[in-house]
């Protein structure tokens, strides 16, 4: 299966009751695929608020976004948890729903061995023929996906690819060591061009709602050789990779690029709680770095 270089990590968009706006919904995938070229969209990741997404609004959301890229990009479905057993039965839920891969994100707050990182993973991927991404992202999750682990579950058949918040020393690890076929995707803007100067093939982004053609341009650039244009484009977007989650202190994602979005024309509602919306101070910041 083929994602893609640019691949969005996709908001999910409410109304001013908080429930998800089908009709906006409808509008952002059209607006990612045709305007932000992205290649495959993540659907209810941890961008699109899924800890606080009904186990119903996510499988609506698969079968809803299936329906409207309507082949035009992959579309990827988040369906790991902290909970194997209910895992396996969303990744199940999710095939039925047509979606063309899973992203797995390792368990958090239960903090499991690697080995029981292992089992959970293999668990996952074994009850299912769609192609699986794990996510490594200790900071939100508080356990890291070790190299030597990511390569045990990059053996599996249809463990296809990571997104890996890692260093860049543990990326590399990765790359060097995984077999043939096996993709490593930077899961931090910021980090995309350095990740693909050790061999990562490309991201799965925030900033792309917002500068996704920018994006596209920096990473064809890069794979073209044309290394010089490729920095050159990423030190442009910098401050848009780092403003999107520190505006100017940090915010919990997707707060700030939901906000942003609107100042694009593309108002997609606000946060659910536990999460808030931006307040004055960080919109005025974000006002500033996209005018």
């Amino acid at each position: 299966m083929e994602f893609g270089r640019l691949i969005t990590a996709m908001v999910t968009p409410f109304d001013a009751d908080g429930q998800i706006d089908w009709q906006t919904t409808e509008k952002l995938i059209h607006y990612l695929i045709d305007e932000q070229q992205s290649d495959s969209l993540i659907v209810s990741g941890t961008t699109g608020e899924s800890p606080t997404l009904s186990e119903e609004e996510k499988l609506k959301l698969f079968r809803f976004v299936v329906k409207h890229a309507a082949g035009r990009c992959k579309v990827i479905a988040g369906t790991g948890s902290n909970n194997t057993a209910h895992s396996i039965h969303l990744t199940k839920e999710a095939e039925l729903c047509g979606v063309d891969g899973v992203l797995l994100v390792a368990p958090y707050y239960n903090k499991p061995s690697q080995e029981g990182l292992f089992q959970h993973f293999k668990a996952i991927a074994e009850s299912t023929k769609l192609p699986v991404i794990l996510y490594n992202v200790e900071g939100r999750t508080g356990i890291n996906i070790s190299v030597q682990t990511t390569l045990r579950l990059a053996e599996l058949d249809n463990v296809v690819a990571t997104k890996d918040c890692a260093s860049l020393e543990q990326l590399t690890q990765i790359i060097s060591g995984a077999p043939e076929g096996f993709l490593v995707y930077s899961g931090d803007d910021s980090a995309a061009l350095p990740a693909m100067s050790v061999g990562a093939y490309g991201i799965i982004s925030v900033a792309s709602h917002i500068v996704g053609t920018k994006m596209r341009e920096m990473i064809e650039a890069y794979v073209s050789g044309n290394v010089k244009e490729a920095a050159r484009l990423n030190g442009e977007l910098f401050p848009v990779f780092k403003g999107l989650f520190y505006c100017p202190h940090p915010v919990p994602n997707p707060v700030a690029v939901k906000f942003a979005l609107g100042l694009k024309g593309m108002p997609v509602g606000g946060v659910r709680l536990p999460l808030v919306s931006a307040n004055e101070s960080e919109a005025d910041y974000l006002r500033k770095l996209l005018s």
